[in-house]
């Protein structure tokens, strides 16, 4: 169960970072809000498609508890470059988020998910340059969920097309949907209860 739920994770997340990578390089592709705002702010845009699509595809392996133990460098290099995507990413977001469809309550959700990304990854960096191991594990959890808001996002917005809900009141709530659920369920099932952890593959 554990060795599928990492599958999973890593198949969603690649693939949502494939995606981001065709917004990216693509200039046709996407949905039609996305070209507005490359007309505007293509350099944020292109620093949250990279950064975000580089944070779900490398994020999902440092989950892999086989490639810490077996491999420890390719793991510290991978978490370098995590982090150095969040970052990016997370800026990238938190210029993009004043401007996000359907006013202040998605501009305060996004925001809000670009400042928690970036702090709980930052925190966790820090944490590991102490060797406060348990602490970094904590906290990169918490961020690797925020990454992962990604791929809620776009499980969650075709879901209320699909059921018929209108796109605006709905994007609203996926705005806070999207990670605050994520956040919990890793905070309440991973964190405090690690003997359930379904999303880290075993050794």
């Amino acid at each position: 169960m554990r060795r599928s739920g990492w599958i999973a994770v890593v198949v969603l997340g690649s693939g949502i970072a494939a995606y981001a990578v065709a917004v990216l390089l693509l200039p046709n592709f996407g949905p039609p809000f996305v070209a507005k705002i490359r007309a505007h702010l293509v350099i944020p845009l292109s620093m949250h498609l990279a950064g975000g699509a580089l944070a779900l595809a490398v994020g999902a392996w440092q989950l892999n508890s086989r490639l810490r133990q077996r491999q420890p460098l390719v793991h510290r290099w991978l978490g370098r470059l995590y982090v150095v995507a969040v970052v990016t990413g997370a800026l990238g977001a938190g210029i993009l988020a004043p401007g996000s469809q359907e006013g202040i309550v998605t501009h305060l959700g996004f925001g809000s998910l670009a400042i928690a990304w970036l702090g709980t990854t930052i925190a966790g960096y820090r944490a590991v340059r102490r060797r406060d191991l348990i602490s970094h594990r904590c906290w990169m959890l918490r961020s690797y969920a925020l990454t992962f808001a990604a791929v809620m996002l776009r499980v969650y917005l075709p879901l209320s097309q699909i059921v018929g809900l209108p796109f605006g009141p709905s994007y609203q709530v996926i705005s806070w949907l999207c990670w605050v659920p994520n956040l919990l369920v890793v905070e309440m099932l991973v964190i405090q209860r690690p003997r359930v952890v379904p999303i880290e593959a075993a050794t």
